[in-house]
């Protein structure tokens, strides 16, 4: 059965996507030869319409499909026109179907800081660069110090596509451990958090740095998986029973904009002892939906 699973929901899927990706490059192509920015920024919402449709498609199918349940906990109200950075801890690549599910239609499109080798993902590489997702070289020290022109780079493409941002409501997801956690990851770091891995700050800083007044609030997310961290294949086959997720709203702290996060020192570590006392919150409320009564009277998606 759950093999047969699989297979249904990855053609149906498949289907989705295909349906959806080839008239979202049309609009695309469309689009960068209108003439005029005024026509351009006509089109995003059809760009966007087509994208919200393939998320729901997909979250309807896993609905229809499987037996997982997403129970979230959440104090905040939330605009579908609104401006937010999203912050979310990374296990799986389950994270993204289960906040596209949670999150579709209720908030702006959410976009993604993708890895650059993505973009040769067949039609979904092509469709995240028709929504403007920004995609990062993500260069390790050793590369940056042999070729200290690449350290700019990711920078770059961070200021270019919030300004595209600005334009139009938006949701700007920053995994901010930078990969997914794995327990070997866990261990090289030495990281002092329990059931996290350290957090980058440098992304967070430069959107916060691009976007300046123009976000209006961080939406703080934590996902746990009580079974364990699973695979897509667990979530396609039917084999992750439950999901549970915290959403937070919280200010944008006035002291973290404006700054010179790459030259100013004193800005970077007040910047970093933010970060480290969000993402210490972050695992302590980890621990909590690990250890939660599954019995509880949390709402389902």
């Amino acid at each position: 059965m759950a093999l047969l699973r699989l297979s249904l929901l990855s053609v149906l899927i498949a289907i989705s996507t295909v349906v959806h990706v080839l008239p979202l490059l049309v609009v695309a192509l469309v689009k960068a030869a209108l003439p005029s920015a005024r026509l351009r920024k006509a089109s995003n919402p059809v760009l966007t319409g087509l994208a919200e449709s393939w998320i729901g498609f997909n979250s309807w199918a896993l609905d229809r499909f499987t037996d997982t349940r997403v129970e979230v906990e959440m104090d905040t109200a939330l605009r579908t026109d609104g401006h937010y950075l999203m912050l979310a801890n990374h296990q799986s690549w389950v994270d993204i179907l289960v906040l596209q599910k949670v999150f579709n239609r209720r908030i702006p499109l959410m976009r993604f800081f993708l890895k650059r080798q993505l973009i040769w993902v067949p039609l979904l590489g092509l469709a995240w660069w028709a929504l403007d997702f920004p995609f990062m070289g993500r260069h390790t020290h050793k590369q940056i110090a042999r070729r200290p022109e690449l350290a700019g780079r990711d920078t770059a493409a961070i200021r270019r596509a919030c300004e595209k941002f600005r334009a139009l409501p938006v949701t700007i997801v920053n995994f901010v451990e930078g990969t997914r956690f794995t327990p070997a990851k866990h261990a090289r770091q030495g990281a002092s958090y329990p059931h996290l891995l350290k957090p980058k700050s440098g992304g967070v800083a430069f959107v916060l740095d691009a976007m300046g007044e123009g976000l209006h609030a961080i939406l703080d997310v934590t996902i746990a998986y009580p079974g364990g961290r699973p695979t897509l294949a667990d979530l396609l086959s039917g084999r992750i029973s439950e999901v549970r997720m915290h959403v937070r709203q919280r200010p944008i702290p006035a002291a973290l904009l404006g700054g010179d996060y790459q030259n100013d020192r004193a800005f970077r570590v007040q910047f970093q002892q933010w970060m480290n006392g969000l993402w210490q919150e972050k695992d302590a409320e980890m621990a909590r939906l690990l250890g939660a009564d599954s019995g509880g009277a949390r709402p389902q998606c």
